[in-house]
C-alpha cells in the first residue's frame, strides 16, 4: 500500500494568494487578461522574480519533447509520475515552461478537474537551475490560471512540505484531516496499459 499526503491552497477560504505573498502588483496582474469569455493567461513570457536570463511561459505543443526529455531523468529517480506521451501532451494545455538561452530547463501544468479542485502535476526543474525560484514561478503560473479559470482549490503533492507552505499552500482542514491515497493497482501495470491502447 502507497499512502501519500497532500497540502491544498483554498483559494475563496484563505487569504488570497497575492496579499500572502506580496505578488499583488502590477505585474502579476498584467498576467492575467480579461476577455469575454472570461479571464486567461497570457502567452507573455514573464520574468517576475526569476534571476536574469530565465523566463516561464504557457507550454506550447512544440514543447513536448523537450517536456518529455526534461522528465526522463525525473521518472528515474521516481520522484515524479512515469506518464505515456499523450497523457504528456494532455498537460502542455494548461502547462509551463521554464527557459533559459532558448532551452526548456523547467515545467508544471495544473490538471483541472472541476470547478471545486486542481492539481500541480510534473514540477521539475533540472538540477543546475534549482534553488533560483524557478519552481515557485512555475507554481505560481499554475495557480494564477487555476484562479482565471474559478476554480477553488489547488492541491500539489511534493516531498517539499516546507516549498509549497512557502507558496501559500495548506492543509485543507488543518489538524483535523489528510488526504490518505490507497493504491489498487502498480503503477508500472497502469503504464503498460496506457502504452498499449495508444494512450
Amino acid at each position: 500500500m502507497h499512502v501519500t499526503a497532500f497540502i491544498a491552497l483554498e483559494q475563496q477560504a484563505r487569504k488570497p494568494f497575492e496579499s500572502r505573498h506580496q505578488l499583488g502588483n502590477e505585474n502579476l496582474k498584467n498576467d492575467i487578461n480579461q476577455s469575454g469569455s472570461g479571464a486567461s493567461v497570457t502567452s507573455t513570457p514573464t520574468k517576475r522574480g526569476l534571476p536574469d536570463g530565465y523566463s516561464v511561459r504557457p507550454a506550447a505543443e512544440t514543447d513536448l519533447v523537450s517536456v518529455f526529455e526534461l522528465l526522463r531523468p525525473f521518472v528515474e529517480q521516481r520522484k515524479v509520475l512515469r506518464r505515456t506521451r499523450a497523457e504528456t501532451a494532455a498537460l502542455m494545455t494548461t502547462g509551463f515552461v521554464a527557459e533559459t538561452n532558448a532551452a526548456v530547463v523547467g515545467f508544471a501544468a495544473v490538471e483541472i478537474y472541476s470547478k471545486k479542485l486542481s492539481e500541480i502535476q510534473c514540477l521539475t526543474v533540472q538540477q543546475q537551475h534549482q534553488g533560483r525560484g524557478i519552481g515557485g514561478e512555475l507554481v505560481k503560473q499554475c495557480v494564477e490560471l487555476a484562479r482565471s479559470r474559478g476554480v477553488m482549490e489547488v492541491m500539489a503533492i511534493s516531498s517539499s512540505e516546507k516549498f509549497l507552505h512557502d507558496l501559500g499552500f495548506d492543509y485543507s482542514l488543518p489538524d483535523q484531516k489528510r488526504a490518505l491515497f490507497y493504491q489498487l493497482r502498480s503503477r508500472e501495470e497502469v503504464f503498460r496499459e496506457l502504452e498499449q491502447l495508444g494512450e
